[in-house]
């Protein structure tokens, strides 16, 4: 089983909804074990700001799927909740993106594990340090070491987790 860290984000369409909905279609999942939440955060977008504020969250859990099987799954779960792509970096129902595969580094046409921007988001290092502030990230750091390179003002703790 590998330990795999989600970033899930929502903007439209009742956001919290669509968060409580994907960690719930991801609970029932028999392919994730011990799912975990982080606390959920607003923040500002990042791109156009002519769109609402983000609420954002970490997931973690263990799985046997092979990465390009759960991105199929995670892809999945936003088309059913009616993904919205209407520009790069603009609003959207749902976000879910495969953060951390175990150690793995993985560079695919369709995904690239660590994700690209993580190490500079900190609507995405701030859940995850509620969820693994030790693990090591590919540039040397822990989480919690990242987190503090990173300015966190705009984030808000929406729900604890």
């Amino acid at each position: 089983m590998i330990h795999a860290y989600i970033g899930l984000g929502s903007n439209l369409d009742t956001p919290m909804a669509q968060l409580d909905r994907a960690i719930d279609t991801l609970q029932k999942h028999d392919d994730v074990k011990n799912l975990r939440v982080s606390s959920i955060y607003g923040s500002k977008p990042v791109g156009p700001q002519d769109q609402p504020d983000y609420v954002n969250a970490v997931a973690s859990f263990q799985t046997d799927l092979p990465p390009l099987a759960l991105l199929d799954l995670l892809q999945s779960i936003e088309q059913a909740q009616r993904r919205v792509r209407e520009r790069h970096w603009g609003p959207r129902t749902l976000d879910l993106d495969l953060l951390l595969y175990g150690q793995e580094t993985i560079q695919l046409p369709r995904l690239t594990v660590p994700h690209p921007y993580m190490l500079e988001r900190g609507f995405v290092i701030k859940p995850l340090s509620d969820l693994a502030p030790d693990t090591l990230l590919n540039n040397g750091n822990t989480v919690i070491e990242q987190l503090q390179q990173l300015d966190t003002s705009d984030l808000v703790i929406i729900k604890e987790e």
